[in-house]
């Protein structure tokens, strides 16, 4: 492999758009066991892109929330507002102060 290893588990930046997936899968789950709907079902599928400038990072990631049943528009709705809550999505949107101590 390129980047070392022998591929055997996801790579970080794998790792990292799982658990934008994850968290978004636990609110989208939670939404549909409070209003009573099935949820054994519930999928959510993850595709990422890397910037082609530096510094080298993730530039989009689109997710696509599959349920296990249909909802209404104003169920809908309500289930992307609370999609939204998504604690990883939130941090996105407002970075952490970042600090890396070398020992």
């Amino acid at each position: 492999m390129e980047a070392g290893g022998d591929n055997d588990g996801p790579t970080p930046v794998e790792l990292f758009v799982a658990s934008l997936a994850a968290c978004v899968a636990f609110y989208a789950g939670r939404f549909l066991q409070r209003h009573g709907l099935p949820d054994d079902c519930l999928r959510v599928r993850a595709e990422f892109s890397m910037a082609d400038d530096r510094p080298v990072r993730v530039a989009a990631v689109r997710m696509q929330v599959l349920l296990p049943v249909e909802l209404s528009e104003p169920r809908e709705e309500a289930l992307r507002s609370v999609i939204g809550h998504c604690t990883v999505h939130n941090t996105l949107r407002f970075p952490p102060e970042v600090a890396v101590e070398v020992c």
